[in-house]
């Protein structure tokens, strides 16, 4: 069905993303937008991320005989004072949201919606995707690592900050991290970094040492199984 659904007319709608088919999905996805109307647009929202407004400067201008002396002023650009290549842009990333959105499987919509921008969304999409062709046991190691390195941004806003812990969850619920798995030994894991695995242990320890359990938080929110 899904194979179907990807080979179907283009005109209609998105291709759909079927299992173990990112790469096809991926060339047809962009070959879709290049068809739409502000396609270059389109696909600059999802590989540059969105148009952010710049600030305009208005240069002074000196007074003349017949007018008088206009300063210098400087403003927050806007969709009325933008060239029409950046309004494309900047409009059409809402768009590109949805699309990706009708693009995919109820799998993972739950992570992938949580991301705030269609190129964040993108990435996730790939990150995910990609992931499924890895060992099971390396996927609960990368993510017990992405796990113990959690911290904020430099300069990040606390929505942002838990924007990310909330897709991090998310990947962890779907992948049914539990948290008898995620105390699993993990030098019982066949991961494919030796230096992950030593880090692990270190974080571990250290947790362990100033009686902050980590997988408290996870043991909460996993009764409640609500993607963000």
């Amino acid at each position: 069905m899904h194979n179907n659904i990807m080979a179907a007319g283009s005109r209609d709608r998105p291709p759909m993303l079927a299992t173990g088919r990112y790469a096809q999905w991926r060339s047809r996805f962009l070959r879709y937008i290049d068809t739409r109307p502000n396609g270059d647009a389109l696909r600059k929202c999802i590989l540059k991320g969105p148009y952010t407004p710049t600030i305009v400067t208005t240069l002074a201008v000196p007074a003349t005989e017949n007018s008088p002396a206009v300063l210098e002023q400087t403003k927050v650009e806007t969709v009325m004072n933008m060239t029409p290549e950046n309004r494309a842009h900047f409009e059409s990333e809402k768009k590109e949201i949805h699309l990706i959105l009708t693009g995919i499987g109820d799998e993972i919509y739950s992570t992938v919606d949580a991301c705030q921008t269609a190129q964040e969304m993108w990435e996730a999409i790939k990150r995910l995707q990609q992931g499924e062709s890895l060992n099971i046991q390396d996927v609960k190691t990368n993510l017990f690592w992405e796990f113990g390195q959690f911290t904020s941004h430099d300069g990040e806003t606390i929505e942002s900050y838990y924007t990310r812990f909330y897709k991090m969850m998310n990947e962890m619920i779907r992948n049914n991290l539990t948290v008898a798995t995620m105390q699993v030994n993990v030098h019982n894991s066949s991961t494919t970094s030796n230096q992950k695995v030593k880090k692990v242990n270190e974080l571990r320890a250290e947790r362990i040492a100033k009686n902050a359990d980590p997988l408290a938080l996870v043991a909460t929110a996993q009764p409640y199984q609500v993607p963000y």
